[in-house]
């Protein structure tokens, strides 16, 4: 018998089952039958049945001897063989195990990083000067985790300093670290730097590393919410609602920075101790007081966050224009990468090449956004766009009237713009060198900070970053804490109809014709 002949033989046999398995699978899956996957499915019957048919053809009689005869002896010569690969594997693995007391890393393959800390942390404590000294305070039935949790910052940082205390067994502990013990249900972290010190009740690595900020930043810079023009709440009634912005001052105040609400028309000017200032969604107009004001605060180099949605009835027009920013009567709509196929909310995962994005990675999300641009010799930057199927729908009456829009030749075709940074000076042209420039991110959209979708994607990060950015907190700008939730993807329905193909069909079968090429050549091998 031909030397290829055994080879064919399972080949063909190979093949023919994967054509009637592909196209069982194909029956009854419920989907509708695809062309490609029905050629597959032939195309693997044409040539399992040629192969067999050569191999029949040229090995008829050799087969017959073949599979007279014994197989003793491979047999044994094989499975001694595998006894000792499988002694030499455990005693590898013990190897390791011991290895592994001695020397230490961490591996972290959760999508989201859920069990390292993130690179705002990392930036924290790279920049420490001094120990931290944390000091757990948990009964040992409830040390474990929280073990676990702070052996992520005593790896990647040399400057931290853990200690566990149970608070039942060495209550004199409590006396010198001057805790109450009406704060321990539950246990308590004390964390101290230099003899200050603070107690973080909630374990979590935001709380933890705000608690870090707090004791080695000593400036609290200010941001400041204007009211007054229906702007979204930061408190009071409506900030808690899904689209107030309770949770954006909070997550403002994690950074460690003050936040207040700002009435510029009581006050006639910005605030000597302001940093920033922000318009979070005003839709009714500004007196002649407050342009003036929100004029000279930029002329004199401060930072202004403006986040304005689609026929929001404000004036800034004026202030738009001289800044250098084009804000778009119209809607961005993306039927493609909408959530839950809303067109009028759409993913945005396009990011420029500025300190704001530069660490993300995830989409961020905004709902019944407008476009903002950048004019030819703007010194600002596009941030943040849409995809390529998103258009920017400037027919807003048929939209908000009937519902219904398409791309048409008046509207903004996509990828489009939906947020832009930049630094200028009170002419509106790009600072010179030795200047003081105003620092501003203009967003066409103030839903993506509010309540109800801070949490989600990336938008808290976005938000925080801009802010970071304006307060010339570059070494802030990072990624905060995420949650943790099982990994995902976002897939088009023709992207999971290709993995399905390939996964159900192609790879199985090219894995098992390198099994039975495997095979074949141990039994060609000399001596067998």
């Amino acid at each position: 018998m031909s030397p290829m002949t055994s080879l064919l033989g399972a080949l063909g046999l190979l093949a023919l089952a994967f054509a009637l398995i592909s196209f069982l699978v194909q029956l009854f899956s419920g989907l509708a039958l695809r062309i490609d996957e029905l050629y597959w499915s032939l195309g693997n019957l044409v040539v399992g049945l040629v192969l067999i048919g050569i191999a029949v053809g040229t090995g008829l009689e050799g087969l017959r001897e073949r599979m007279s005869s014994g197989e003793a002896r491979r047999a044994g010569k094989y499975g001694t063989s595998a006894i000792l690969s499988t002694v030499l594997l455990v005693a590898l693995l013990a190897g390791l195990a011991f290895l592994s007391t001695r020397y230490h890393t961490r591996f972290d393959w959760t999508e989201a990083s859920t069990h390292s800390i993130t690179s705002q942390t990392q930036k924290v404590l790279d920049g420490l000067d001094r120990d931290v000294q944390i000091t757990a305070l948990y009964a040992s039935v409830a040390a474990p985790p929280v073990r676990d949790f702070l052996q992520r910052f005593e790896f990647a940082s040399d400057r931290v300093k853990v200690e566990f205390v149970d608070p039942q067994a060495q209550p004199g502990r409590l006396r010198d670290l001057g805790i109450d013990t009406s704060r321990l249900e539950g246990g308590v972290l004390h964390v101290d730097i230099g003899g200050e010190s603070v107690q973080v009740s909630d374990v979590s690595e935001a709380e933890l590393t705000n608690a870090i900020v707090k004791l080695t930043r000593l400036d609290q810079k200010k941001v400041y919410f204007l009211e007054g023009h229906n702007e979204r709440r930061i408190e009071g009634d409506g900030a808690e609602d899904g689209e107030g912005f309770a949770f954006a001052k909070e997550a403002l105040e994690n950074e460690n920075y003050v936040v207040e609400s700002l009435l510029l028309a009581a006050r006639g000017e910005v605030p000597e101790d302001a940093n920033v200032v922000v318009l979070a969604g005003p839709t009714r107009p500004l007196h002649e007081s407050e342009h003036q004001a929100l004029q000279r605060w930029v002329d004199g180099g401060g930072a202004v966050l403006v986040l304005i949605d689609p026929r929001a009835r404000t004036d800034l027009a004026g202030e738009f224009a001289q800044w250098g920013v084009d804000v778009g009567d119209d809607v961005v709509l993306d039927r493609l990468q909408g959530l839950f196929g809303r067109p009028a909310t759409p993913f945005a995962a396009s990011y420029g090449a500025h300190p704001i994005t530069a660490e993300l990675r995830e989409a961020s999300l905004f709902h019944v956004a407008r476009s903002v641009t950048v004019p030819a010799g703007s010194p600002f930057e596009t941030i943040v766009s849409t995809g390529e199927e998103s258009w920017g729908e400037r027919d807003l009456d048929r939209f908000y009237g009937e519902g219904e829009a398409e791309l048409g030749a008046d509207d903004l075709p996509g990828p489009v713009s939906v947020a832009v940074a930049g630094e200028v000076r009170p002419d509106g042209v790009a600072p010179a060198e030795g200047d003081s420039p105003a620092r501003m991110v203009v967003f066409g959209d103030a839903d993506f900070a509010s309540n109800q979708l801070i949490n989600e994607f990336q938008n808290r990060d976005l938000f925080v970053n801009s802010v970071n950015w304006l307060l010339g907190d570059v070494e802030a700008i990072s990624v905060r804490p995420g949650q943790a939730r099982a990994s995902r993807i976002q897939l088009s329905s023709e992207q999971f109809m290709q993995i399905r193909y390939l996964s159900l069909f192609v790879l199985p079968e090219l894995i098992a014709a390198f099994g039975v090429y495997a095979w074949w050549s141990r039994r060609r091998a000399p001596g067998r």
